[in-house]
């Protein structure tokens, strides 16, 4: 059996498993839900929901992977042997696949504008021309597809290369890369006249403007921004050794995401209400939004380019969490099937995609259940499949697992007391099961 591939150091894990984390979630969705949800009170309920709800799935999923080892099918296998579970992994892989398909598409449109803003063509554009310039690059097949071809092909390039030499080694580069971006976009932003305006809409809650749905999102979002309830934790954290302490890693990556998802809010609310403009205009904040603000700056468009760049290598980090989970599987472990699987799985991912790319264009007209390809994929992804698995590894730990097994691999690595344990034990086993099914059946409209 070919030996187990693991990381080369603890960075190299958090760093990656932060990437994988920290994608369109946090900087693309993240601020447009913040901006529909009244600012700093969803912001306080996402935090909170991120600590209680989304810290103890995510230990959850570390200790699946490095007590079971292997792969995502291979470890739920060998905890429940001779049982239906390991269909967990399945679910992952299915899941993962089917969101790189239209994720893939969205890191193809980054790199169209990425490519505008570097050849000048986004300069001198009437605000209004933001939204016209938009729709008829979306609508663009063969540039769509192309671009959407390129961050495939990135994807697979850097996951062939296997965990240590490919993904590891990039996420050392692009993470820190991130970090340095984000911080100069932020000093930018908050210099900006009124600036202050957009920090108190992020910071000063007003808890008068919550209602049920604003809760039921802020929980759905600490779900969804830490990559949870696909299986991607538990097949990194196979490659972790025991050393490690699975709880100190988990807080690391917890703290990371939190920070880049303020540091987002940073570096675009000041700006939106410094050009006073609306901080709810929703999923086109990026496309629509950004560029009429980074307009009217000085050397607006170098920091819109390096905001891109930001929101490219947080894409890619997670594109290469997705396909590394079906990879692992497939090659099993094996370095020579790694390279075949990679671009195997990887060609394949980019084939289903196309509709997707397709459906702001000639295929915008077809529909199913009312929902073009692309917001089929979206819906049953984030609406069905991840809340499905998220709650299906919650009951596995807490319910299926031996307990012991579970304290034990808690506690290996660590100095974590057996109380917080239980603690965590407690919130996996009876409350995250109860706030999954809460929020999934709120976004189905069911409750």
């Amino acid at each position: 059996m070919p030996q187990q591939e693991q990381w080369a150091s603890k960075l190299g894990f958090i760093l990656s498993a932060a990437g994988s984390a920290i994608g369109l979630g946090a900087i693309w969705k993240f601020p447009y839900i913040t901006g529909q949800n009244g600012g700093g009170a969803f912001l306080a309920l996402f935090i909170l929901f991120t600590v209680i709800l989304g810290l103890p799935l995510l230990l959850a999923e570390f200790t699946i992977g490095r007590s079971g080892g292997g792969n995502a099918l291979s470890a739920f296998k060998k905890l429940a042997p001779r049982t239906p579970w390991y269909g967990i992994g399945i679910l992952g892989m299915i899941t993962c696949f089917i969101l790189l398909s239209f994720y893939s598409v969205i890191g193809g449109w980054i790199i169209i504008y990425l490519y505008k803003v570097i050849t000048g063509e986004l300069s001198g554009i009437q605000s209004a021309g933001y939204d016209q310039l938009f729709e008829t690059t979306i609508a663009n097949t063969p540039l769509s597809l192309s671009m959407q071809f390129i961050f495939m092909l990135i994807t697979i390039l850097v996951v062939s290369k296997g965990i240590q030499n490919g993904i590891e080694r990039m996420s050392k580069i692009m993470m820190p890369a991130l970090a340095i971006l984000f911080f100069i976009l932020v000093a930018r932003s908050i210099t900006l006249p009124h600036a202050m305006e957009g920090i108190r809409f992020l910071f000063q809650p007003d808890f008068h403007k919550v209602t049920s749905h604003t809760v039921l999102e802020a929980m759905g979002q600490s779900f969804f921004t830490l990559s949870l309830g696909v299986s991607v934790m538990v097949t990194y954290s196979t490659y972790l050794s025991k050393k490690e302490s699975l709880p100190k890693s988990a807080i690391s990556i917890l703290v990371m995401n939190i920070a880049v998802v303020l540091l987002a809010g940073l570096a675009i609310f000041p700006a939106v209400f410094a050009f006073d403009m609306e901080p709810d205009a929703g999923p086109v904040l990026l496309f629509h939004v950004l560029p009429s603000i980074f307009s009217q700056l000085p050397y607006g468009m170098l920091f819109f380019c390096l905001f891109l760049i930001v929101f490219l290598f947080a894409a890619l980090t997670s594109g290469f969490s997705m396909l590394e989970i079906i990879v692992a599987i497939i090659s099993k472990g094996d370095k020579r099937k790694r390279k075949i699987s990679a671009w195997i799985i990887g060609l394949a991912i980019f084939a289903f995609g196309i509709p997707s790319a397709l459906s702001y264009g000639v295929l915008a007209e077809f529909k199913i259940f009312n929902r073009t390809f692309f917001d089929l994929a979206d819906y049953t992804v984030s609406n069905i499949l991840m809340p499905i698995g998220a709650l299906l590894i919650a009951i596995f730990v807490s319910w299926i697992m031996k307990k012991s097994t579970v304290f034990a691999e808690i506690q290996e690595g660590s100095q974590m007391k057996k109380g917080l344990i239980q603690s965590w034990y407690f919130l996996l086993r009876y409350v995250v099961p109860i706030f999954i099914i809460l929020v999934t059946l709120d976004v189905l409209g069911i409750w």
